[in-house]
């Protein structure tokens, strides 16, 4: 993304667990001479140089935190049944961390929170204050944070082969403005969080009822 005239540059916010568990999924297993297991690793630095390639002037990488958050105690099933993290998939995360460290990108993480709540309160804090922003994710919630200065690129194939939304292409996929997701996608139940179903509801049914912004009962509070 250009930033649009009279904008103060962009600010580029990475979803870092779910772009791990992306390319630790995606991409077949690898590692070093002595075992270690980096095809996590690997994967997500691939994503990080495609990124950083478009020279954006700020960068900041969220993380989740090993402590219950405000769904879980709304909702006690949320996420439940979830398998555990890989064994070879854990050590990985450090590994990034250091990455991250290493182009001096700075790590935000808060217990109680989600990764992506992160992304949602950092979107629109550089929006309100004159930033372009490019969201990068393997989770399509964050979708509903695009706008005219916010786009999000999204891993579709693998972990290198993007595609990057923009208002335009958000409504194309769901039939609502990017504003309107949360109630698309509150209403089918979402077998990787656990979370409960709009009786006879699906994405396209909810696009078509969602006249107005609403708030999908486990979605982030964006």
């Amino acid at each position: 993304m250009v930033a649009p005239k009279g904008r103060r540059g962009r600010v580029v916010l990475i979803d870092a667990h779910s772009l791990i568990y992306r390319a630790f999924f995606a991409l077949p297993p690898m590692s070093t001479s002595d075992g270690q297991v980096t095809n996590a690793a690997y994967g997500f630095t691939s994503m990080l140089a495609i990124v950083l390639a478009s020279r954006p002037e700020y960068a900041v990488a969220a993380f989740d935190v090993a402590a219950p958050t405000w769904r879980s105690k709304e909702y006690v099933e949320y996420k439940a049944g979830r398998r555990a993290m890989p064994d070879d998939l854990r050590p990985q995360i450090e590994m990034v961390r250091d990455i991250l460290a290493g182009f001096q990108i700075p790590i935000h993480g808060i217990a109680g929170f989600e990764a992506d709540d992160l992304i949602g309160t950092f979107s629109r804090l550089a929006e309100e204050r004159g930033h372009s922003v490019t969201i990068v994710s393997g989770d399509l919630d964050c979708l509903q944070l695009v706008s005219e200065s916010v786009e999000a690129l999204v891993p579709r194939r693998g972990i290198t082969d993007t595609f990057l939304y923009v208002p335009e292409q958000v409504s194309q996929r769901y039939g609502v403005e990017p504003v309107k997701l949360h109630d698309c996608t509150a209403a089918p139940s979402t077998t990787a969080d656990n979370s409960p179903a709009v009786p006879a509801g699906g994405t396209r049914t909810a696009g078509a009822g969602a006249s107005a912004p609403g708030q999908g009962p486990w979605r982030s509070r964006w």
